[in-house]
């Protein structure tokens, strides 16, 4: 899936991402650190992969992010 990066805080490598509906989505340090990032700004097209959510009990969450590549 895709998404843009909305915030990151360099200190706590945690941050939110847009999904292409607007939807806010927040991601927290492992999964950051699960993708090898060492930066993330505001505007950058990531691709993200997420558990939860979509009719299911749980809450969306991210478990991994990483820059889009093409």
């Amino acid at each position: 899936m895709q998404a843009t990066a909305y915030t990151y805080d360099p200190e706590t490598r945690t941050g939110q991402v847009l999904l292409d509906d607007g939807t806010p989505v927040p991601f927290d340090a492992p999964a950051f650190d699960r993708g090898g990032l060492r930066l993330l700004r505001p505007g950058q097209r990531v691709r993200i992969e997420v558990e939860g959510g979509a009719g299911e009990d749980t809450a969306r969450r991210i478990t991994l992010i990483t820059l889009q590549t093409f």
